[in-house]
C-alpha cells in the first residue's frame, strides 16, 4: 500500500469522459480503475480540448513523423479535414506539462494510439489506420521532461512500480 498517494496523470477520456474527436470515450476495467482510486490521486485531463478543440473534431494525425518530431517542429498534426492543429497538440502538451509541474506528478496514464497521448504507438498520418511505433506529442513532452508515461493497456506496470517505491519507502 503506498504511504502517500501518488498524484498520477490520466486522459480524461479513461474515465468516461467523451471528449475524444469523435466524443465518445475509452474505458479502462472496473478492477485498475478501483486501484487506482485506492491507490493513487487521479488528476484528470485532455490535452486537445486543454487546447481549445472542440468535441467533436476532425480526427487527427501526425504526418511525417511522430510526437517528438512534432515538438522539434519537423512534423505537423493534421486533420482528415485538411486542418493543421500542430499549434494546438504542442499547447495541450504543454498544459498537460504545466499540470504535472504544478501538483508534482511523475506518472501519467495515456490514451495509446492517440496522436497526443499514444505512449508506444501513433497511427502513420496515412488515414488508413496503420500504426507505428512512437510517442504522442503529449507522451514525448512528458517523458521529455521525466514523467513516466503508461498507456491503459499498462496499469499494471504502473501499480508494480508503485508498490516497488512503496516497499522501498
Amino acid at each position: 500500500m503506498v504511504n502517500e498517494r501518488e498524484k498520477v496523470l490520466i486522459s480524461a477520456c479513461l474515465l468516461g469522459n467523451k471528449v475524444r474527436y469523435n466524443a465518445s470515450c475509452l474505458t479502462i476495467s472496473q478492477a485498475e480503475f478501483d486501484w487506482l482510486t485506492t491507490h493513487t490521486q487521479l488528476v484528470t485531463l485532455c490535452p486537445e480540448v486543454s487546447a481549445g478543440l472542440p468535441t467533436p473534431r476532425a480526427p487527427a494525425e501526425i504526418q511525417q513523423g511522430q510526437g517528438i518530431d512534432v515538438l522539434q517542429g519537423h512534423a505537423s498534426v493534421i486533420g482528415d479535414d485538411g486542418v493543421d492543429v500542430t499549434a494546438e497538440f504542442v499547447k495541450g502538451a504543454s498544459n498537460a506539462l504545466s499540470v504535472c509541474k504544478q501538483q508534482g506528478i511523475r506518472y501519467a496514464i495515456l490514451a495509446e494510439g492517440s496522436p497526443s497521448c499514444g505512449s508506444t504507438q501513433v497511427y502513420d498520418g496515412s488515414f488508413s489506420g496503420k500504426k507505428i511505433t512512437g510517442l504522442g506529442v503529449t507522451a514525448a513532452l512528458l517523458e521529455q521532461q521525466g514523467i513516466k508515461v503508461f498507456s491503459q493497456h499498462s496499469i499494471g506496470k504502473l501499480a508494480a512500480e508503485l508498490e516497488h517505491q512503496s516497499a522501498q519507502e
